[in-house]
Protein backbone atom coordinates (compact mmCIF):
# COMPACT_ATOMS: atom_id res chain seq x y z
CA UNK A 1 0.00 0.00 0.00
CA UNK A 2 1.45 3.37 -0.91
CA UNK A 3 2.71 5.83 2.01
CA UNK A 4 -0.11 8.15 3.09
CA UNK A 5 2.83 10.86 3.06
CA UNK A 6 3.28 10.11 -1.08
CA UNK A 7 -0.35 10.64 -1.44
CA UNK A 8 -0.87 13.76 0.75
CA UNK A 9 1.77 15.60 -1.64
CA UNK A 10 0.35 14.71 -4.30
CA UNK A 11 -2.86 16.32 -3.27
CA UNK A 12 -1.38 19.55 -2.19
CA UNK A 13 0.95 19.80 -5.14
CA UNK A 14 -1.64 18.60 -8.00
CA UNK A 15 -4.88 19.94 -6.29
CA UNK A 16 -6.29 16.37 -6.48
CA UNK A 17 -7.53 14.23 -4.05
CA UNK A 18 -6.00 10.53 -4.16
CA UNK A 19 -9.30 9.15 -4.66
CA UNK A 20 -9.76 11.31 -7.83
CA UNK A 21 -6.84 10.21 -9.20
CA UNK A 22 -6.91 6.61 -8.10
CA UNK A 23 -10.47 6.46 -10.28
CA UNK A 24 -8.76 8.30 -13.11
CA UNK A 25 -6.43 5.81 -13.38
CA UNK A 26 -8.72 2.38 -12.96
CA UNK A 27 -11.44 4.12 -15.40
CA UNK A 28 -8.31 4.46 -18.14
CA UNK A 29 -7.31 0.71 -17.31
CA UNK A 30 -4.21 1.25 -16.00
CA UNK A 31 -4.04 -1.48 -13.86
CA UNK A 32 -3.17 -3.24 -16.71
CA UNK A 33 -0.49 -1.19 -18.36
CA UNK A 34 3.30 -0.91 -17.95
CA UNK A 35 4.78 2.13 -16.21
CA UNK A 36 5.63 4.12 -19.36
CA UNK A 37 2.18 3.99 -20.14
CA UNK A 38 1.16 4.85 -16.83
CA UNK A 39 3.07 8.01 -16.35
CA UNK A 40 1.33 9.27 -19.89
CA UNK A 41 -2.08 9.18 -19.01
CA UNK A 42 -0.96 11.25 -15.55
CA UNK A 43 0.68 13.60 -17.70
CA UNK A 44 -2.23 13.65 -19.77
CA UNK A 45 -4.14 14.64 -16.30
CA UNK A 46 -2.16 17.16 -14.49
CA UNK A 47 -3.11 20.34 -14.13
CA UNK A 48 -1.43 23.46 -16.30
CA UNK A 49 -0.64 25.61 -12.94
CA UNK A 50 2.17 22.53 -11.68
CA UNK A 51 5.38 22.87 -12.53
CA UNK A 52 7.78 19.81 -12.65
CA UNK A 53 4.98 17.89 -14.65
CA UNK A 54 6.95 14.99 -15.84
CA UNK A 55 8.37 14.51 -11.89
CA UNK A 56 4.80 14.68 -10.65
CA UNK A 57 3.59 11.93 -13.16
CA UNK A 58 5.89 9.79 -12.14
CA UNK A 59 5.44 10.29 -8.60
CA UNK A 60 1.63 9.60 -9.02
CA UNK A 61 2.17 6.31 -11.20
CA UNK A 62 4.52 5.06 -8.62
CA UNK A 63 1.97 5.83 -5.95
CA UNK A 64 -0.92 4.37 -7.95
CA UNK A 65 1.63 0.85 -8.66
CA UNK A 66 1.98 0.83 -5.13
CA UNK A 67 -1.69 1.28 -4.35
CA UNK A 68 -2.63 -1.76 -6.28
CA UNK A 69 0.11 -4.10 -5.16
CA UNK A 70 1.57 -3.54 -8.88
CA UNK A 71 5.29 -1.85 -7.14
CA UNK A 72 6.06 -2.75 -3.68
CA UNK A 73 8.06 0.83 -1.61
CA UNK A 74 11.47 0.89 -2.78
CA UNK A 75 10.83 -1.04 -6.21
CA UNK A 76 12.51 0.85 -9.07
CA UNK A 77 11.33 -2.08 -11.88
CA UNK A 78 9.74 -5.21 -11.01
CA UNK A 79 12.36 -7.40 -9.19
CA UNK A 80 14.74 -4.41 -8.41
CA UNK A 81 15.11 -2.66 -5.40
CA UNK A 82 16.71 0.46 -3.91
CA UNK A 83 17.33 2.12 -1.10
CA UNK A 84 17.71 5.85 0.41
CA UNK A 85 19.15 7.03 3.50
CA UNK A 86 20.52 10.89 4.38
CA UNK A 87 22.14 13.19 7.36
CA UNK A 88 22.57 16.39 7.93
CA UNK A 89 26.06 16.84 8.29
CA UNK A 90 27.06 20.04 10.49
CA UNK A 91 29.76 21.80 8.56
CA UNK A 92 30.66 22.63 4.84
CA UNK A 93 29.43 20.10 1.89
CA UNK A 94 33.47 19.96 1.01
CA UNK A 95 34.10 18.80 5.04
CA UNK A 96 31.13 16.74 4.34
CA UNK A 97 33.03 14.85 1.26
CA UNK A 98 36.54 14.39 2.77
CA UNK A 99 34.55 13.11 6.34
CA UNK A 100 33.37 10.34 4.05
CA UNK A 101 36.09 9.58 1.76
CA UNK A 102 37.99 9.63 5.02
CA UNK A 103 35.60 7.04 6.57
CA UNK A 104 35.57 4.79 3.51
CA UNK A 105 39.50 4.98 2.73
CA UNK A 106 40.83 1.78 2.53
CA UNK A 107 37.43 -0.03 2.61
CA UNK A 108 37.41 -3.09 0.72
CA UNK A 109 34.06 -4.08 1.25
CA UNK A 110 30.83 -2.47 2.72
CA UNK A 111 28.36 -4.52 4.11
CA UNK A 112 30.41 -7.30 3.97
CA UNK A 113 29.83 -7.24 0.16
CA UNK A 114 33.21 -6.41 -1.78
CA UNK A 115 33.55 -3.29 -3.48
CA UNK A 116 34.00 -3.80 -6.95
CA UNK A 117 37.30 -1.44 -9.14
CA UNK A 118 38.14 2.19 -7.48
CA UNK A 119 35.03 3.88 -6.36
CA UNK A 120 34.72 7.04 -8.35
CA UNK A 121 34.27 10.81 -7.03
CA UNK A 122 33.31 14.01 -9.25
CA UNK A 123 32.04 17.21 -8.26
CA UNK A 124 30.02 20.55 -9.86
CA UNK A 125 29.52 23.58 -8.00
CA UNK A 126 26.46 22.55 -5.96
CA UNK A 127 27.40 18.65 -5.60
CA UNK A 128 29.96 16.65 -4.59
CA UNK A 129 29.67 12.67 -5.78
CA UNK A 130 31.02 9.30 -4.39
CA UNK A 131 30.14 6.44 -6.48
CA UNK A 132 30.72 2.28 -6.19
CA UNK A 133 29.70 -0.79 -7.44
CA UNK A 134 29.71 -3.79 -4.96
CA UNK A 135 30.14 -7.55 -5.86
CA UNK A 136 26.83 -8.43 -5.69
CA UNK A 137 26.11 -6.20 -8.91
CA UNK A 138 24.23 -3.59 -6.72
CA UNK A 139 25.60 0.10 -7.37
CA UNK A 140 26.16 3.14 -4.33
CA UNK A 141 26.07 6.61 -4.94
CA UNK A 142 26.76 9.29 -1.95
CA UNK A 143 25.55 12.63 -3.13
CA UNK A 144 26.45 15.84 -0.92
CA UNK A 145 25.35 19.00 -1.27
CA UNK A 146 25.19 22.38 1.13
CA UNK A 147 21.73 22.65 2.92
CA UNK A 148 23.07 26.30 4.91
CA UNK A 149 25.80 28.20 5.51
CA UNK A 150 27.19 25.58 8.25
CA UNK A 151 25.09 22.25 7.22
CA UNK A 152 25.26 20.32 4.36
CA UNK A 153 23.17 16.98 3.30
CA UNK A 154 24.81 13.38 2.80
CA UNK A 155 22.59 10.77 1.22
CA UNK A 156 23.56 7.35 0.67
CA UNK A 157 21.35 6.10 -2.80
CA UNK A 158 21.22 2.32 -3.12
CA UNK A 159 20.19 0.50 -6.33
CA UNK A 160 19.22 -3.12 -7.73
CA UNK A 161 19.08 -4.53 -4.58
CA UNK A 162 17.22 -7.71 -5.12
CA UNK A 163 14.13 -7.23 -2.44
CA UNK A 164 12.37 -5.55 0.27
CA UNK A 165 14.57 -7.83 2.72
CA UNK A 166 17.93 -6.08 1.24
CA UNK A 167 16.55 -2.57 1.31
CA UNK A 168 15.62 -3.19 4.70
CA UNK A 169 19.10 -4.74 5.59
CA UNK A 170 21.07 -1.88 3.77
CA UNK A 171 19.11 0.99 5.10
CA UNK A 172 20.46 -0.03 8.23
CA UNK A 173 23.78 -0.20 7.45
CA UNK A 174 23.57 2.87 5.41
CA UNK A 175 21.99 4.57 8.49
CA UNK A 176 25.15 2.96 11.11
CA UNK A 177 28.02 4.27 8.54
CA UNK A 178 26.33 7.77 8.09
CA UNK A 179 25.92 7.58 11.95
CA UNK A 180 29.64 7.47 12.04
CA UNK A 181 30.63 10.85 10.42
Amino acid sequence: MVRMHSTAAIERTTHRGWDQWVTALDDAGAAALPHREIVGIVYDHMPDHMENHGWWAQSVAVAYEQHHALRQPGETRPGEFQASVSKTYPGSMDAAFQAWLDLVAGRQDLGGVAIEGEPGTSATERWRYWRAGLADGSRVAVTISQKSQDKSSVGVGHTKLGSPEEVARWKLIWRELLGEL
